[in-house]
């Protein structure tokens, strides 16, 4: 498939006079997840992972993605006559560097500009720069024309969500954000990413999948405010509810024309979330700020309001999952009868997470799921975001790991939680490293640090047990959560070392991260336990001001996967008291029999 849908491309290519061409995954907005009008990269190459750059000169393609997805890569490029490159490991060279070691002086390279981050067009630029090329490099978009079939662009209905939600009205958040453009002496802001244009007009859409997204830009001066958006995704009673509050709705398509017209002197954006057809089109006497937005970290800050209501949404998801829980543990208890066993033959991947979806989906104030479940028994647990296809599903069977990462959007918030399950007996070694995930979750889970600590602090608190036995996990430990907005969010992260292309940002009270060591072994299992964290203010002395972690995710951790002789006191005791507080907050919520079963598998361990 994959080789004919290149073909096309290379016809266009030379149609065009390009030698090189980058597809990235990204739409006009950088977002993480997309939806099917922008997966050109997806079609042309057959990958179908979330993250990754295609990169197609006229005789050789390449696909850069990262750990998360390299078993998934090397299946689905099968036969493509696209080489995988392993970003991040040895010898492998970043996507720049490889461009300027292939692209001969000369040479035309090319790409869509509104797909591109202004930050990553000119890391490129200055790649070519430092090889001392003369490279030729185009804004040319050459999928429109050889994709025929391609999906229509997303226009869904927009909503505005309530303030019993957000919190805090968009007056207030206006407010707060031009505060924070006059310290940053900017006249101007313009803003690319849609979940910060989402928190900062409280408004929703689903333009994106499992993100309660609005293709949109947004403009903000000291006395205007405007919302690019298409004009038919939006009502009267929307558009008059923005207006009441000082927001223009202008054509979404408007934006490029729309900045070139501005006369601001100075103009905050960042180069890392907003298209190079964006920064390209402003004038070259604005004064550009390229900074991180403001509302990024104003909305990584959960107010009262939203906390409250996570809190409740983390119940009513944490139900859901125990059910699920429950229908499979049971499903594979020992000395079941044939009739049973045979049921246990008819579990597959894809079935088990249709159902946790229905159970989801059911929940009061559910409005879609966060991600597509990842639902993936065995070996298949190894790849990190692997995706069960009906026909390809694999049977759930005793002897190994079932698991499952899977998240719901309420009005509430929004929710991300990973349980692995030992399905019949499983091996000494199964439980070993098993007991180290689990070991890792609770020693982040009940960190201390001062205020001023970042993820890469703590880090090695999860990842310790790991490394104990020379395992890595090829990801980072933790990642922000959005409140009914995107389940990956910054700036807030924990992972081991830092990274110039990510935001590192200070750990402060409000903010939710989740807590998710792993263990990933090709051709084996995947082992993770993910819960989310909310970071609240302890104790505040001659020292500094304390933070630490409050779960607000609670599910059954499997014991059947645990060996306690690997575990000290504290851990032990960790791990009783979280069950405690599942089987509290969960429990009044099941039947008779699930409780009991509930209460079995949060047993205290000794």
């Amino acid at each position: 498939m994959a080789q004919k849908e290149l073909s096309f491309l290379r016809k266009a290519m030379k149609q065009y006079h390009i030698d090189w061409y980058l597809i990235p995954t990204d739409d006009y907005h950088l977002s993480e997840y997309v939806g099917d009008y922008f997966k050109a990269r997806e079609w042309i190459s057959g990958f179908s992972g979330s993250a990754g750059v295609l990169v197609a000169g006229l005789e050789e393609a390449v696909l850069f993605t990262d750990g998360r997805y390299f078993v998934q890569a090397e299946k689905e490029l099968k036969d493509s006559g696209i080489t995988l490159m392993r970003s991040g490991m040895e010898g492998v060279p970043t996507l720049e560097e490889y461009l300027a070691d292939k692209i001969q002086d000369g040479k035309t390279f090319a790409f869509d500009g509104r797909v591109v981050s202004a930050l990553q067009a000119k890391g490129i630029e200055e790649a070519f720069n430092q090889a001392g090329k003369n490279v030729t490099t185009k804004d040319v978009d050459l999928i429109t024309d050889i994709w025929e079939d391609r999906p229509t662009r997303s226009c869904q209905k927009a909503f505005l969500l309530e303030e019993k939600y957000a919190g805090e009205s968009r007056k207030s958040k206006l407010i707060r954000l031009r505060e924070q453009m006059e310290k940053k002496k900017a006249k101007g802001h313009v803003i690319g990413s849609l979940d910060d244009i989402a928190w900062l007009y409280d408004i929703r859409g689903g333009d994106v999948e499992c993100s309660p997204l609005v293709l949109s830009y947004a403009y903000i001066t000291m006395e205007e405010a405007f919302l690019f958006i298409q004009k038919d995704a939006v009502t009267k009673e929307v558009s008059e509810e923005l207006a009441r509050d000082g927001i223009s709705i202008e054509n979404y398509d408007a934006i490029y024309d729309f900045l070139k017209t501005r006369k601001e002197e100075s103009v905050l954006l960042y180069e890392g979330n907003v298209n190079t057809r964006i920064l390209k089109s402003l004038s070259s006497k604005v004064k550009k700020i390229n900074a991180l937005n403001p509302t990024t970290e104003l909305k990584a800050i959960k107010n009262p309001t939203e906390i409250a209501n996570l809190k409740k949404c983390h119940i009513k998801d944490g139900v859901a999952l125990t059910r699920f829980m429950y229908k499979i543990k049971t499903s594979f208890e020992q000395n079941k009868d044939a009739g049973n066993k045979k049921e246990i033959e008819q579990i597959t991947e894809a079935k088990a997470a249709k159902y946790l979806d229905g159970l989801r989906l059911q929940t009061e104030g559910c409005v879609d799921l966060s991600f597509p479940t990842i639902a993936a028994f065995g070996s298949n647990g190894a790849m990190m975001h692997y995706s069960a296809k009906e026909e390809e599903s694999a049977r759930l069977e005793p002897g190994s790991f079932f698991l499952v990462d899977s998240g719901g959007q309420y009005y509430e918030g929004t929710t991300d939680v990973t349980r692995t399950m030992a399905l019949g007996e499983i091996s000494p070694e199964k439980k070993k490293h098993f007991t180290a995930v689990v070991r890792g979750m609770l020693n982040l889970m009940g960190a201390r640090f001062l205020e001023g600590c970042k993820g890469v602090n703590l880090d090695i608190l999860a990842r310790e047990p790991m490394w104990e036995m020379d395992i890595d996990y090829r990801c980072g430990t933790g990642h922000g959560v959005g409140y009914f907005l995107n389940v990956h969010e910054g700036p807030n992260a924990i992972r081991w070392r830092s990274r110039p292309d990510l935001s590192d940002c200070e750990l402060k009270a409000g903010m939710i991260t989740t807590d998710e060591p792993g263990i990933y072994l090709t051709d084996e299992y995947g082992i993770r336990i993910e819960n989310e964290l909310l970071c609240v203010e302890g104790t505040k002395n001659e020292y500094g001001q304390f933070l630490q972690f409050e779960t607000i995710t609670f599910a059954p951790i499997d014991l059947d996967g645990i060996d306690p002789s690997f575990m000290n006191q504290k851990e032990k005791e960790s791990l009783n008291e979280y069950h405690r507080q599942v089987y509290e907050k969960i429990s009044p919520f099941l039947s008779e029999e699930e409780r009991q079963w509930l209460k079995r598998y949060t047993r205290p361990i000794k």
